[in-house]
């Protein structure tokens, strides 16, 4: 079994601005020490101020490979002005738009974890059009519509090695969370239905699948 974070790590990662619970944190962690055995980089879709990337960070650190993280730092939907998850704190004074971005770098100078991270400052399927690196994990943690979160899949699925991991935050079944979890859950279906992913691993919203074929 993987080894939880160390308690500074975890004392960090509960300190941070985010919302992910720490059981799923824990899930997520333990899935990024494994999937950092093969040697490749780990990535997150959907940053926001970095709760998350501590906990993969640490665990790229602990395998020697990087940890990347790809998000345009405006806030999702749900962040926005108006909406339950919003944080004016966020908000870029000046020209009057979120920007998420200063307190990740914040985030992680305080873990201590800023030569692990490569943050990529951008929109996902741009990002994932020209990538090209194969990937151990990567964490779905971004746009809750079904145009983003598929975007999101579609863009990065494709890039997850044979035996590498695909982690999908914010899955919820129930028909009453269609705002929060409803577009992540029908990824999930897409996942299993490819026949490309089995699922290993359930800890709350988390899953966490692993790449067993082809056919993404």
């Amino acid at each position: 079994m993987p080894a939880a974070p160390k308690p500074e790590i975890l004392a960090a990662f509960e300190a941070a601005k985010g919302f992910m619970p720490s059981d799923e944190g824990l899930a997520l962690h333990a899935a990024a020490v494994e999937a950092g055995r093969l040697g490749l980089p780990l990535l997150e879709v959907g940053t926001y101020c970095g709760r998350s990337t501590i906990l993969l960070a640490d665990a790229a650190r602990e395998a020697g490979v990087t940890a990347v993280t790809v998000d345009h730092h405006r806030g999702s939907e749900e962040q926005q002005p108006g909406w339950e998850y919003h944080d004016p704190s966020t908000v870029d004074p000046e020209i009057g738009l979120m920007d998420t971005l200063p307190a990740f770098r914040r985030t992680l100078h305080k873990a201590g974890l800023e030569d692990h991270v490569v943050a990529v400052v951008g929109r996902s399927p741009q990002i994932a059009a020209f990538w090209g690196t194969p990937l151990g994990l990567v964490f779905i943690d971004g746009g809750h519509t079904d145009e983003h979160a598929s975007g999101d899949y579609e863009g990065w699925a494709p890039h997850v090695a044979e035996g590498g991991l695909l982690a999908i935050h914010d899955v919820f079944p129930d028909p009453v969370d269609e705002f929060t979890g409803q577009a992540p859950y029908r990824v999930w279906l897409r996942a299993l239905e490819s026949g490309a992913f089995t699922e290993i691993a359930v800890t709350g919203s988390l899953r966490v699948l692993r790449r067993t074929g082809a056919g993404i």
